[in-house]
């Protein structure tokens, strides 16, 4: 038998979406579709990207890389197509090399030959209780994964403000003998470093090279 797939979040729907959220889902989205993309375009991928505050960010710092946000909770996307479109619900110039992807990011690579120049995973979602350890996204394999997605001078970008967890993914890449560095970055703000649930004093990153 198949070994299942563990998920590594929980609940794709929180607050009920506005109507016009609901407008966004239904005719912007399929539009930024990440798949198809351009031959020998720089691309750049965030994994679980909230509501997109970094993702904006980076979109108008590098307007020519496509940035593609992968994110299971269908509101972090309705978050990020309120905050990019204007009032026609036309995707602003400035946000024009955003794609969404809707769901697991596990899926988009299985579809996807892609490889990214970086890739962000900040503030993943620690399960801190040890029975849901298991269920932690950043583990050897997965890491594993994204480092052969790459390019050859790519590296991925953690950062978490849960310090146990932290100590936990720097273990995972030493199972899986990958090549990293602490980065001397300045806080990245989002609203999830803003809420901090882990109480410490300021996230910690670690760059993971190709």
């Amino acid at each position: 038998m198949e070994k299942q797939e563990i998920r590594t979040f929980g609940r794709r729907h929180g607050k009920k979406l506005s109507a016009r959220q609901n407008i966004l889902i239904k005719t912007v989205l399929p539009t930024i579709s990440p798949m198809n993309l351009p031959a020998n375009t720089g691309i750049i991928l965030e994994i679980g990207f909230g509501a997109g505050e970094h993702m904006r960010e980076i979109a108008r710092q590098m307007p020519g890389k496509i940035i593609i946000g992968a994110e299971p909770f269908i509101n972090g996307a309705a978050s990020l197509l309120s905050a990019i479109t204007n009032e026609s619900n036309v995707v602003r110039d400035e946000y024009k090399n955003i794609r969404i992807f809707a769901d697991d990011v596990r899926d988009f690579l299985r579809a996807s030959d892609s490889k990214f120049e970086q890739i962000w995973i900040l503030h993943p979602d620690p399960w801190p209780k040890a029975r849901h350890e298991k269920r932690r996204l950043l583990n050897s394999e997965f890491l594993s994964l994204l480092a052969s997605r790459l390019t050859p001078d790519g590296e991925i970008i953690i950062g978490t403000d849960h310090w146990e967890y932290y100590e936990w993914i720097l273990a995972q890449t030493q199972i899986a003998k990958l090549k990293t560095k602490i980065p001397d970055l300045e806080t990245i703000h989002t609203r999830y470093q803003h809420k901090n649930m882990a109480g410490t004093i300021a996230p910690k990153y670690l760059i993971i090279h190709a």
